[in-house]
């Protein structure tokens, strides 16, 4: 059997390595490493693949959150909702921009923000709601953005890990994620499920104006050169890596049923019990399974993840600390208790290995360990 990874981009690469090698030496070849024709063609692409007006390439998912937040002309101390079960990056821009993240709880089954809390944390400072579509699934939109309209709220998606997952609509319409609120962002981090050779992002919009607006704060607040409009920042994807992930997207639909594949192994072969309760996947979601991420109760997640390790299969704890008690965040005057729901879920998640080269070996092998352990 292969030696198991949590991600395996080594295999991935090798599989696709002419192309990409191709793509690489054309921009070696015509040296425009910089604001180069493979950007503006991975743009169109990816506006295209995910049927939306306009994709804003960047440097890289954390910068994608923070100009999405600058281009909505948002004042200090202006209140941004969000989860506190998160990577760092969606309440870090809220806190650098000078605005104050306001959490509100998951749902215990999904991880997602919980949308029935939402309102209950509206004031008058109120101006955004950032959804984080976690680990692939995507939050429910229709209720989020019928919360927005009501208030007059601006509704950014965290779509890092959820690029491509479908969101279907109760009157059957049908939407990729990032593409149903006012700006969507990603992440091209190597490991995402469309993942560049090193780091970049994207902004997605419908909006012509918010656009023409994102474009101009990435470039220095500048639209002509040399003369800049407002304060902006220099945010740009590289050449190189946009040449990659145009080869890359190419496969993004096998790579994501691959992993879809997996997760369904998973589903079928791993029993649940007390102990371990599988991911749920909700109707209005086509889960895309950036990680396979189960829960292990009864205080048993370490001792798993021990054994698992013991036997040769890495698993990874996303996230061990809620955003609520980093101590980044603790002048905010969060305390502990406070989201029971997320500080829950984050000692008894544990994400198993999941990426498009798991074969039935692997995948054979994971199942019998855990099922050993219960």
């Amino acid at each position: 059997m292969r030696k198991i990874q949590m991600v395996d981009l080594q295999s991935q690469y090798l599989s696709i390595k002419p192309e990409i090698s191709e793509a690489i030496q054309n921009v070696l070849n015509n040296t425009d490493f910089i604001k180069g024709t493979d950007v503006g063609h991975f743009e169109h692409e990816l506006a295209e693949f995910i049927d939306c007006k306009y994709v804003i390439s960047c440097a890289n998912g954390t910068d994608a959150l923070q100009i999405a937040l600058m281009s909505l002309d948002l004042k200090p101390g202006d209140e941004v909702i969000t989860t506190p079960f998160s990577f760092v990056s969606t309440a870090e821009v809220i806190a650098l921009l000078g605005l104050k993240p306001v959490f509100v709880d998951i749902n215990p089954e999904t991880f997602l923000l919980d949308e029935h809390l939402i309102e209950a944390k509206i004031t008058s400072a109120t101006k955004a709601i950032i959804p984080v579509h976690l680990f692939g699934q995507t939050a429910n939109m229709e209720l989020i953005m019928q919360i927005a309209s009501r208030y007059n709220l601006y509704v950014i998606e965290d779509s890092a890990q959820a690029i491509a997952s479908s969101y279907f609509f109760s009157d059957g319409k049908c939407k990729m994620a990032g593409t149903i609120g006012h700006i969507g962002t990603t992440s091209f981090f190597p490991s995402k499920n469309l993942g560049a050779f090193g780091d970049g992002g994207a902004l997605f919009t419908n909006s012509e104006q918010l656009a023409e607006k994102i474009r101009m704060i990435i470039n220095h607040g500048s639209m002509k050169k040399y003369f800049h409009e407002v304060i902006g920042v220099n945010s740009r994807l590289d050449t190189i890596q946009a040449a990659i992930l145009r080869v890359k997207l190419r496969y993004l639909d096998e790579y994501i049923q691959r992993r879809q594949a997996a997760a369904t192994y998973y589903d079928q072969h791993i029993y649940e019990s007390e102990i371990i309760l599988k991911p749920l996947r909700v109707l209005n979601s086509a889960h895309t399974f950036h990680q396979y991420t189960i829960r292990v109760k009864n205080n048993k997640r370490d001792e798993l993840k021990e054994i698992l390790a013991q036997k040769q299969i890495p698993s990874m704890v996303y996230y061990p600390v809620p955003l609520h008690l980093q101590k980044a965040f603790k002048h905010y005057g969060y305390k502990e208790g406070e989201f029971p729901i997320s500080e829950k879920a984050a000692k008894e998640i544990l994400s198993l290995p999941m990426h498009t080269e798991l074969d039935f070996e692997q995948l054979e092998y994971i199942c019998n360990c855990l099922n050993d352990f219960q």
